[in-house]
């Protein structure tokens, strides 16, 4: 009976380990897209996938189970890290930026001195942010008296 039962759980265990590495691969793209809910809904699918897993045990085969814990261990690590990178890699660069302002004013004073109008500077006015209802944004110093 026991080795009837280990033929039918082993097979059910590697489809979970499966399912647990592709719910945390997915994890992993989101993690590093910084979709929250995709990779809350990854990790939840990864768990079903992983108590699949668990019925590879019963049959003493615990590759499927460490095969699950370590997909998400890897996906978290790797998610991580991937979103590092690419907001590195998205910022810019603040010595190529000071570079162009620093050469930006010389161009100025060098048009300002050709023309006879004086350079003008604009300003920019924040219109206030409008809620829903026409009524400006608390800022984050301001606070909220309740009624006790």
């Amino acid at each position: 009976m026991a080795n009837t039962l280990a033929a039918v759980l082993v097979p059910i265990g590697n489809a979970g380990a499966v399912l647990a590495v592709v719910c945390a691969l997915v994890t992993a793209v989101a993690l590093a897209r910084g979709a929250a809910g995709l990779a809350g809904g990854g990790v939840g699918v990864w768990i079903l996938g992983a108590l699949l897993s668990l019925c590879a045990s019963f049959a003493a085969e615990w590759t499927p189970v460490l095969v699950s814990l370590g997909a998400l261990a890897a996906a978290f690590v790797v998610g991580a890290l991937a979103r590092v990178l690419l907001r590195a890699v998205r910022r810019p660069n603040p010595v190529t930026a000071a570079a162009v302002s620093s050469a930006e004013p010389a161009r100025e004073t060098a048009t300002a001195a050709s023309s006879a109008e004086p350079a003008r500077e604009t300003a920019k006015t924040a219109a206030p942010r409008l809620t829903g209802r026409g009524t400006p944004a608390r800022t984050a110093g301001e606070t909220v008296r309740v009624a006790s």
